[in-house]
């Protein structure tokens, strides 16, 4: 399986490789997505609101976010509106800033606004694993618990040709039973889809983000201040966000999310409206009927 987040990484799949790759890259939506059908479909819902009444803006490091939300299966008919009305990356804001001589320490800290059960524990979290989301060491974990017994396993990644393209894996009994990946960087998901197409991939899954270094680093990040280098800015954002608080494991808006909402994580409103579908795109050389 191939992880889904990255809009990046999807339109080249649906482009390049059509009905080969799309069955192997999970259905599961974008967390930009599924913050959209929450925001729209479960929010709007609970404040007694059309979805079409609520405006719904995100904030990425990434251009393609707004190509992703613009998506024709991100749309409703019904509501007549998108699931995420606006995405603004990071460069963007802080050029908004810029334009007002202002800087993101200027502005004061205010309180979040909490959509939710106010008993639920408020703020900004991080995950464990990658600052790409995690994915990897997310589904790493559950699988090996759920498919082995390993509760606790130990989950080290080793480099391979280079930093952005690791792998790790779990033995039982003297085998190897899991075997995950990190590939970042176009160079690296070339290599990746080769492998494939050989019948030559050892991986039961795979995170797979566009952008060398993955998130962090995305196109639309803010850019290094003069005299420092991406790396260090890279290593700057990944010390931040190791410090964010972990979100929990077992989170208590998610699962009263599955259960008040969605009626179960197996139900078919659970699979409408966290999992989307993925489309193999005819090329063309003609630049406007390139289509995402």
């Amino acid at each position: 399986m191939l992880a889904s987040s990255c809009p990046g990484w999807v339109c080249y799949a649906e482009k390049t490789h059509g009905s080969f790759i799309l069955p192997y890259i999970s259905s599961t939506k974008s967390p930009q997505q599924i913050q959209g059908s929450l925001v729209k479909q479960h929010l709007a819902g609970r404040r007694e609101l059309q979805p079409s009444a609520l405006y719904h803006v995100t904030l990425m490091p990434c251009y393609d976010k707004k190509l992703e939300a613009s998506r024709e299966d991100f749309y409703s008919e019904v509501y007549n509106c998108q699931d995420v009305d606006c995405v603004i990356t990071a460069i963007e804001l802080e050029q908004m800033l810029s334009s007002d001589d202002k800087s993101l320490s200027d502005i004061m800290d205010g309180e979040l606004d909490w959509p939710w059960d106010e008993s639920d524990a408020k703020g900004i979290k991080g995950h464990i694993g990658s600052g790409s989301g995690g994915y990897s060491d997310a589904v790493f974990l559950h699988a090996a618990d759920q498919l082995f017994g390993a509760t606790d396993p130990p989950l080290e990644y080793k480099n391979l040709r280079n930093p952005d393209f690791r792998e790790a894996s779990l033995e039982k009994d003297g085998k190897e039973v899991l075997k995950f990946a990190i590939a970042n960087g176009f160079r690296n998901i070339q290599n990746l889809v080769q492998k494939l197409k050989r019948g030559k991939s050892p991986y039961h899954y795979v995170e797979v983000m566009a952008c060398p270094s993955g998130c962090l680093n995305g196109g639309a990040q803010i850019r290094p201040y003069q005299g420092e280098s991406t790396r260090e800015l890279v290593g700057q954002l990944y010390t931040m966000y190791r410090e964010l608080p972990q979100s929990e494991d077992e989170n208590q808006t998610v699962s009263r999310l599955y259960n008040e909402w969605l009626s179960g994580k197996h139900s078919d409103k659970a699979r409408a409206m966290l999992h989307t579908q993925y489309h193999a795109l005819e090329k063309s050389d003609v630049a406007l009927n390139i289509k995402w």
